[in-house]
């Protein structure tokens, strides 16, 4: 696989060493089993897979290159590169501006671009209205595009079956730039049409069977469906691709359910589920199913508490918290920043969407068992600064430098 240069303030003297040893020793990725860090009061169970992904590593080199092969010129980030914001804010502490917010609303107007400037992609691509934009301005010749390898598979896969009259069924977040991206590129094939859970998939099976109404599929699905959407008629044949970044048993379900309904309403034979169902097989990134695999893994241990890092609006990384949540007191933190002691820790909850202060997070008993694992956007400094504050609470605790002689 490909390698990147990604810069050392990323990288760390623990985790980084923890993962190349792991990936020498498994190189076909077998086994799931967290690595134990004892350092006697203390143990940290730390999953398998976590951090930088190939797609992240990717964008990062691509966007640390554009600004070192262009000094004095402006550079321009479509949107956050990745959903991390320690490295958002230093690409903007080196001068790079940011043309709109996640949600897609402008911050920089198009017109005070010009053909000279420099315009980076994010890693979750863009949607064709901004390709069309950067590409008016002229100033494709100076673009940078960081779009991860398996976002524009899953593009390529939409493509594929909207040739061979599918309409595109998209799982995702509506408001994740990589479902308006994924969205955007499918409509240029095929009726496209994106549901966001189960739920919303049972509602569309029901326009599927028409138990429900055709035109209350409009209000259902609000900035949802491609312009000229007729749910009589494009939900007769449907193929199910999706963001990477799911929860991949959810989006497994929602292609089963869709694929009965169709079984069932049309009396389908095996040999006939073809005829109205496209055979895609899953369009989830590898990272993402190792990080998910490697999550499922880690909570068949014991522990008292989990730590997740990441971007509070990543998508991947809220997924890992919403598995470790169900077993353990989980803590999602963006960054060490957010420990402010032994005794009160600051996190996102993600059913209130705010930051709340839970206090005595840390048990009293020893040895205390922390699992620690982290989004694919996450680096490992930020992950070794979680350790070592963490570490820092339990006296009589072992150097760091004894416990990692075995990596």
């Amino acid at each position: 696989m490909k390698t990147f240069n990604i810069p050392d303030f990323y990288r760390s003297r623990i985790i980084t060493p923890i993962k190349e040893f792991r990936r020498k020793n498994d190189k076909l990725k077998r086994d799931y089993s967290p690595t134990v860090l004892d350092f006697g009061p203390v143990r940290f169970l730390i999953a398998r897979h976590f951090g930088f992904c190939y797609g992240v590593e990717n964008a990062i080199d691509i966007a640390y290159k554009a600004i070192a092969e262009n000094p004095g010129k402006r550079i321009f980030l479509l949107s956050e590169m990745i959903h991390n914001p320690d490295v958002n804010r230093d690409l903007i502490e080196r001068g790079v501006q940011f043309i709109m917010d996640t949600k897609g609303n402008q911050l920089i107007g198009w017109e005070q671009l010009t053909a000279e400037d420099i315009v980076i992609v994010p890693a979750f691509g863009t949607t064709v209205e901004n390709q069309q934009k950067i590409a008016e301005l002229g100033a494709a010749e100076y673009m940078y595009d960081t779009t991860c390898p398996f976002v524009e598979k899953v593009w390529n896969r939409a493509a594929q079956i909207g040739e061979k009259d599918y309409t595109i069924v998209v799982h995702g977040k509506p408001n994740h730039e990589e479902t308006r991206a994924t969205f955007s590129h499918s409509k240029e094939n095929a009726p496209t049409v994106v549901v966001e859970n189960m739920k919303q998939t049972q509602i569309l099976a029901e326009y599927v069977t028409g138990t429900r109404p055709s035109s209350q599929f409009f209000e259902d699905f609000k900035n949802q469906y491609s312009e000229g959407f007729d749910p009589e008629k494009d939900l007769q044949r449907i193929g199910v691709v999706n963001q990477t970044t799911m929860l991949a048993s959810d989006t497994q379900g929602i292609a089963d359910y869709l694929k009965n309904v169709m079984i069932r309403h049309y009396s389908l034979r095996p040999e006939q589920v073809e005829d109205r169902f496209a055979n895609t097989r899953d369009t989830l990134c590898y990272a993402t199913n190792d990080n998910q695999d490697a999550t499922y893994a880690l909570l068949t241990h014991d522990a008292d508490l989990v730590v997740v890092a990441g971007g509070y609006n990543s998508s991947n990384t809220s997924h890992l918290v919403e598995l470790c949540e169900q077993k353990f007191p989980t803590y999602f933190i963006e960054s060490v920043n957010k420990i402010l002691d032994r005794h009160l820790i600051r996190h996102f909850d993600q059913h209130k969407k705010e930051e709340i202060v839970t206090e005595n997070y840390i048990p009293g008993h020893t040895p205390v068992r922390i699992m620690l694992t982290c989004g694919a956007s996450c680096p490992d400094a930020v992950v070794e600064g979680i350790l070592v504050r963490l570490l820092s609470f339990f006296e009589g605790a072992k150097p760091i430098e004894e416990v990692m002689e075995a990596f």
